[in-house]
């Protein structure tokens, strides 16, 4: 495969890349990513130097740039990590950057799809754009439910993914569209929980904590998550949706009690706060679909990722304080 990866110096996908490099190591990976201030090369510095890897500094939301890309590294497949996705910044600082991105970015590229034939593209997605559970319910999101998004950055995802189903029933382009859990693990940029909340411990200061802090995710390791998201660039049906989950459901202040205790802190170090507007309760999703029609699921256990996590960053303070000396305000999202 010639896999054109876009927004790879992100989480998920240096993540990615790192994982496909390693089980497919004769796969091409063009890494088309726009470098804003989550996207970090330092992310793929042990891979820099694979001839397998290219990269380009591009725009999704820019027809020539993108068009370019297609034409140099001509892929045969693509997926697309390339997301404003910061909920805080959504709300507190405007959605057009995400409706930019997260949709006219999306439409971009299933037009650069349709023009020149890809044999297959992923859209990576939220749990988000269903919407928020009730907790200590047993009900969770299945492919079926309609999206439901409560934030600016939900419905822009919601957006982009229903021009993905658009643009399978018009023109059949050939698109599958996945929607994961919280992800958590290496190389995660500090404005999401546990990396957050260990550069703040790591500074000797407390961590806020929204409302009560019993709103609910599923936490699903990145390595399944990527293994979860090639089985579907390769096996995948066009015009379907995959959910992604591990049904590893903790509360937020399960979660920071988990990193206080690697730190030998008590919970006096929690500081609540007070809640963001139209935070969701619990997500949870449905991943019966990708089990039985894929044959994936996770193989990592919850407890021994999320212990490696945690000491991943602690062993790593130069990757955290260097990225928080550069966006010297980085935010608390806790989703």
């Amino acid at each position: 495969m010639r896999i054109l990866v876009t927004g790879g110096a992100g989480f998920i996908g240096s993540n990615f890349i790192r994982y496909v490099l390693r089980v497919f190591p004769k796969a091409h990976i063009l890494n088309f990513d726009l470098l804003t201030y989550s996207g970090n090369l330092d992310n793929l510095t042990d891979v820099k130097d694979n001839k397998q890897l290219q990269f380009l500094k591009g725009d999704i939301t820019n027809n020539r740039q993108v068009d370019k890309a297609f034409v140099l590294f001509k892929p045969t497949h693509i997926i697309n990590f390339a997301a404003e996705t910061h909920v805080d910044r959504s709300i507190h600082g405007g959605a057009s950057d995400f409706v930019r991105t997260n949709i006219m970015g999306v439409q971009c590229l299933l037009e650069a799809v349709r023009k020149h034939k890809i044999e297959k593209m992923v859209h990576v997605s939220t749990d988000e754009v269903y919407g928020s559970l009730s907790i200590g319910a047993k009900k969770k999101f299945t492919e079926l439910n309609q999206f439901l998004p409560n934030s600016p950055y939900a419905a822009s995802k919601a957006g982009g993914d229903l021009l993905c189903r658009a643009y399978y029933e018009t023109w059949g382009v050939p698109v599958v569209v996945t929607h994961s859990t919280n992800n958590f693990g290496p190389y995660q940029y500090p404005e999401k929980l546990i990396p957050f909340f260990i550069l703040r411990l790591l500074e000797g200061k407390k961590v806020p904590l929204y409302g009560d802090g019993k709103n609910v995710r599923d936490w699903l390791y990145v390595e399944d998550h990527c293994e979860a998201l090639l089985l579907t660039l390769q096996k995948g049906v066009p015009g379907e949706r995959y959910n992604i989950g591990s049904s590893n459901e903790r509360s937020n202040v399960q979660i920071t009690k988990m990193l206080l205790a690697h730190f030998n802190k008590g919970k006096d170090w929690i500081e609540y706060v007070a809640d963001r507007p139209g935070h969701d309760r619990r997500y949870a999703l449905d991943a019966s679909k990708i089990r039985k029609e894929l044959g994936w699921k996770p193989r990592f256990s919850f407890e021994k990722a999320f212990a490696e996590t945690a000491h991943w960053y602690i062993d790593n303070p130069s990757w955290l304080k260097k990225l928080a000396k550069k966006h010297k305000k980085i935010n608390t999202h806790i989703k």
